[in-house]
């Protein structure tokens, strides 16, 4: 008698899947809220930054990723040469840039 009460019963098959579903809902919320929070602001910033590297010309000023501000004074394919003092004149990697300034888009100071 002992034996027929301890049997396990019989399940049903759709139970088993609406909580297999009710367990992964909150899996599936966080990985949602990550990609918008994290994910796609990230991506927006990096096509942004390519763009502004891509788009370099002659008179702007830039910063390299070693924190060296300059004037661009040749754009290449792949390279730049950037005027960092009067005469003094380095190749720089596109890929290297950190930040592109437009001549004109600064702030004005406040005096």
């Amino acid at each position: 008698m002992l034996m027929l009460m301890q049997a396990a019963p019989a399940s049903g098959g759709s139970g088993g899947t609406a909580a297999f579903l009710i367990q992964m809902f909150p899996l599936l919320a966080i990985f949602v809220i990550f990609y918008l929070i994290v994910m796609r602001p990230q991506q927006r910033r990096v096509k942004e930054h390519r763009d502004s590297v891509s788009a370099v010309k002659k008179g702007d000023e830039v910063v390299t990723n070693g924190g060296h501000i300059g004037k661009v004074t040749k754009v290449g394919e792949h390279e730049i040469e950037v005027e960092f003092a009067a005469g003094h004149r380095h190749r720089v990697v596109k890929s290297m840039l950190s930040e592109v300034r437009r001549p004109g888009s600064g702030k004005p100071a406040n005096d």
